[in-house]
């Protein structure tokens, strides 16, 4: 064990973060929470990894679950092709491998939505395989460890971060060895404002330190600006039941439940094309809300159009994929409305408009 490992492995068994996947570190519990972990931070992961594996406990019960109930137990992670792709990964596990998670990294990259890092993290954590898995955190950490220039993300820069980890990792431990580096860059090691040195188990073996321009490092690597698009979200009601179409299968949060959206620009066609389908109806504005995807923006406002019973019909119009008027408990309980909605969808739960 080299000394980076033996401090390291140290810190971890007296400070370590207990979280509920580290307990009970099964193959199946690890992949779950490495894929809701992706982006999302740790506290708002635990409820919902311990109601999705509630509901859905094994490999087997994954693969063969309803895209509705997958879905909704997804709602509010984003990035809904994740679930999808579990769904795929359960089912090649199934059909491929008897129901059994591979143990290699190699064989574990081939199923559906599982890349490098978490087939590593699967590899180590699960089956003490010596794997690294190199994420944002383990980037920062090691950028200041070895004092390394440019972009860390960079071909040449990241193949010798990996290498260097390797090489420091304790082949006895490598899944706590990994768990130990990323609990060093979620609370220490920090990615905004100075990191914590004079509690940090590597601070020793930290050139960064030792120069003293901690904040030189990682490369700031300059994002491409966000898409800006604006839409008008229709909240059509009928009675105490409200419309949502299932979005078409492409584009932004495709098969997913939401409120009939157009582009702003389009809105008087759209509204044109009511008019003759159901006749007069009472219209008013509501509230804009916006939200940030990881390339785009939605901004969007929205208006209230209420539809008389006696209008309303059942045919579909082009601009629908499928449709459902729906009650706040169906909302609630059977249908997926993403977080991008969640303002309209919490103001028609409580009846505010």
């Amino acid at each position: 064990m080299t000394e980076f490992s033996k401090d390291l492995l140290q810190y971890y068994d007296k400070y370590r973060r207990v979280l509920p996947w580290r307990e009970d570190p099964k193959p199946y519990h690890v992949w779950i929470s490495e894929i809701m972990l992706q982006q999302t931070r740790v506290d708002t992961v635990i409820s919902f990894y311990e109601r999705f594996l509630k509901e859905l406990p094994t490999v087997k019960d994954l693969a063969y679950a309803e895209e509705e109930k997958l879905l909704k137990l997804w709602q509010g992670l984003g990035y809904y092709s994740r679930v999808r792709n579990m769904k795929k990964a359960a089912l090649q596990i199934m059909e491929d491998f008897g129901g059994k998670i591979p143990e290699s990294k190699n064989e574990l990259i081939k199923l559906s939505g599982i890349g490098p890092y978490t087939a590593g993290a699967i590899a180590s954590i699960a089956f003490n395989k010596k794997e690294t898995c190199i994420d944002g955190n383990f980037l920062r950490v090691m950028s200041r460890v070895l004092a390394q220039g440019g972009d860390p993300r960079g071909k040449g820069n990241f193949k010798r971060i990996e290498e260097e980890t390797f090489n420091r990792m304790d082949e006895n431990r490598p899944g706590d060895f990994n768990q130990a580096m990323m609990d060093v860059g979620a609370t220490i090691c920090i990615p905004n404002g100075m990191p914590k040195c004079g509690i940090c188990p590597l601070s020793i073996h930290c050139i960064a330190f030792k120069e003293g321009n901690m904040l030189d490092y990682p490369m700031k690597v300059e994002k491409k600006p966000r898409r800006i698009e604006d839409y008008t979200v229709l909240l059509i009601r009928q009675g105490d039941k409200i419309l949502i179409e299932k979005r078409k299968k492409k584009g932004v949060l495709h098969g997913l439940w939401g409120y009939p959206m157009v582009e702003r620009e389009s809105l008087e066609d759209v509204l044109a094309e009511f008019k003759s389908q159901y006749g007069e109806f009472e219209m008013r504005n509501y509230k804009d809300s916006k939200h940030i995807f990881s390339h785009i923006e939605w901004r969007m406002e929205s208006i209230i159009i209420d539809l008389p019973h006696q209008k309303v019909r059942e045919s579909e119009e082009e601009y629908f994929d499928e449709k459902v008027w729906a009650s706040p408990e169906e909302i609630k309980n059977l249908y997926s409305v993403p977080t991008a909605f969640k303002k309209y969808t919490a103001d028609f739960c409580k009846g505010a408009f």
